[in-house]
């Protein structure tokens, strides 16, 4: 019942950042949807880990090589997916207050896919690789 839970509060969480990404594009002050192209960076974040998690065999290692090279892709795509609206601010296609709801979607986007992975990723009776 436990997962069940956390899938809930997950589902939450990621409906929540969502709907700040949504205002910060849809509302009447803004009405500009260039900042929805950060989905793209929400939708190919988790694919290095799952990538490295399938290369790698030796799981009880502390680190490997493939692992690390996962981290700093990951992090590379979570650095350009706060980045991108603010280089859009800057050079004024949205307005500073569309950016501000932007990065706050991330945000909690963000927390929740890590919140995923560390609640399902441990790989116990109750994980994500039985869906």
């Amino acid at each position: 019942m436990a997962g069940v839970k956390a899938l809930v509060a997950l589902s939450f969480s990621g409906a929540i950042g969502l709907t700040f990404l949504m205002l910060g594009c849809a509302l009447e002050d803004y009405g500009v949807y260039w900042p929805l192209f950060v989905l793209l960076f929400h939708a190919i974040s988790p694919l290095p880990h799952f990538i490295a998690k399938r290369v790698t065999y030796d799981s009880d290692a502390a680190s490997s090589a493939c692992r690390e090279l996962a981290y700093f892709f990951t992090t590379g795509i979570v650095v350009s997916a706060f980045g991108f609206p603010v280089i859009l601010a800057r050079v004024a296609v949205i307005k500073w207050g569309a950016c501000g709801l932007v990065l706050a979607g991330n945000a909690v986007i963000f927390l929740t896919i890590q919140g995923f992975f560390l609640v399902f990723g441990r790989g116990d009776d109750f994980s994500w690789e039985q869906w």
